[in-house]
């Protein structure tokens, strides 16, 4: 059987959506004649702590911990957790209080300037202190067991340079996964750095395309985009497409009882929009009263609270409930009392939005239930329209939103909510064990069984003024 050392920054207990595609991974690579060891963060504060994960993980895959040291990292997570406790275990007033302290003018001006620090410092994200000491480790466990083939996911982009050297250092072959689009798509990290530590970026992606065995992308424009970008750096034959998927079966639908239709929406909310949406159910209230009085949304996640507000502010607390984040076993809990799903994507204002398609789509489909999609020309609409959904709205009509609304509830209290379900048999190609095979075929070095042929997508809108025809117009 051979060997891959797997570098998965995000792995369970961590439960957020980073941690779910090299988990899928590790589950399916021994019955491709694949051995994982997995080497992630070792540390006691999680974005999304889920212990349940843990079950998930193979006993005979070897998970080796390594901790990030970084002593200002280490105080920001103290601090923040700190504050957190003190929110939850305050009253409503006192939680106000702290809240509206730290939007102070002075504080505000605070983080800008400590951030605007960090964007510079930090290279090539904050997970940069990780990079030694997991070096270190990963050499160690060379010298007891020598590994075929090195596999790194990010983000953080850390992992993809402990590949590197470890790689530079012992021979063994690398290959990078992209679970997002470095340079591509701006976060904020992202966005405060100035002009110079951006173009270190791409100079070291750069060598990074040109000394990976393999580079994993997520879909042909994605892969077109970093293709023209890194013009010369990139062999088209270097590109694998594997997009994220889900575990087992389609779950047969079988419709949940309930006076309303609950259409469900899970996962992060605070970068993703929902303005549009919210000014559709407005309508629909006030034009409709019988059809609003049959519709309920349920959101849980991060960043709720805002959305709990804003619908408050347009009088639609009635049609929504919201909470924070639950366990993946309460999510499914959740999921079965549903009878759709909520899929969001971000504003068109993002550079790269258009590549997006998040995790929560292909948990979607492996619940086999209609969704429900409000989202702009993007990855995630490319992937709902080839699986034969229709109930499609453009993120930008609130009329379309509000029609399509009417559709699937006509479909819900007429019992044919089963004409709405994605193609389980389409549904196929985003399973776990596919990708997983597709993966081996990566690690082997074999030649693509989706190959990428170059120019054979268009480059998104918000991209087209930043990419020329040979590589990135700053570099011209």
């Amino acid at each position: 059987m051979k060997s891959v050392i797997m570098i998965a920054y995000h792995f369970p207990p961590e439960g957020n959506a980073g941690s779910y595609r090299p988990l899928r991974f590790v589950r399916h690579l021994t019955a491709q004649d694949w051995q994982p060891t997995v080497i992630t963060l070792k540390t006691d504060f999680y974005e999304r702590y889920d212990p349940s994960l843990l079950s998930l993980v193979p006993n005979d895959v070897e998970v080796i911990r390594v901790a990030n040291r970084d002593p200002w990292q280490a105080f920001q997570a103290r601090r923040g957790r700190q504050v957190q406790a003190k929110l939850i275990n305050s009253s409503v007033e006192v939680a106000a209080r702290i809240q509206s302290m730290h939007q102070s003018p002075v504080r505000s001006s605070i983080r800008k300037l400590v951030h605007g620090i960090e964007a510079c410092l930090y290279h090539p994200d904050p997970a940069m202190a990780w990079i030694g000491p997991t070096v270190r480790a990963i050499m160690q466990l060379c010298d007891r067991t020598r590994p075929d083939v090195i596999w790194a996911t990010g983000s953080p982009w850390s992992s993809f340079a402990v590949a590197r050297r470890v790689s530079d250092r012992t021979g063994i072959p690398y290959v990078l996964d992209f679970r997002d689009s470095w340079t591509m798509i701006e976060t904020e990290f992202d966005a405060r750095r100035p002009s110079w530590a951006k173009g270190l970026d791409r100079r070291i992606l750069k060598k990074l395309f040109r000394t990976a065995q393999g580079i994993v992308l997520r879909s042909a424009t994605e892969a077109e985009c970093f293709w023209r970008a890194y013009y010369g750096a990139l062999e088209a034959t270097k590109i694998h497409l594997i997009p994220n998927g889900y575990e087992g079966r389609v779950d047969e639908f079988i419709s949940p009882d309930g006076d309303k239709c609950n259409i469900l929406y899970t996962g992060t909310l605070s970068d993703y929009r929902y303005d549009t949406l919210l000014q559709a159910l407005s309508s629909i209230k006030k034009m409709s009263p019988d059809l609003a009085s049959q519709l309920h949304f349920q959101f849980v996640g991060e960043g709720a609270d805002a959305l709990r507000k804003a619908a408050a502010d347009v009088h639609l607390s009635d049609m929504i409930s919201t909470s924070g984040p639950v366990s993946q076993s309460e999510i499914l809990r959740l999921s079965q009392k549903a009878h759709a799903f909520l899929l969001l994507e971000r504003a068109a204002t993002i550079k790269g939005h258009e590549l997006l398609a998040g995790a929560k789509l292909f948990g979607y489909l492996k619940a086999g239930r209609p969704i429900f999609g409000v989202l702009p020309c993007c990855e995630a609409r490319k992937v709902l329209e080839r699986l034969g959904v229709s109930t499609i709205a453009d993120v930008d009509s609130v009329a379309d939103i509000a029609t399509v609304l009417r559709r699937l509830v006509h479909a819900w209290s007429s019992g044919r909510l089963l004409d709405a379900i994605p193609d389980p048999v389409a549904c196929d190609a985003y399973s776990a064990e596919r990708q997983t095979a597709d993966l081996a075929r990566v690690l082997e070095g074999s030649l693509p069984r989706r190959a990428f042929v170059p120019g054979s997508v268009e480059i998104p809108h918000s991209l087209q003024n930043e990419i020329g025809k040979e590589g990135w117009l700053s570099w011209a």
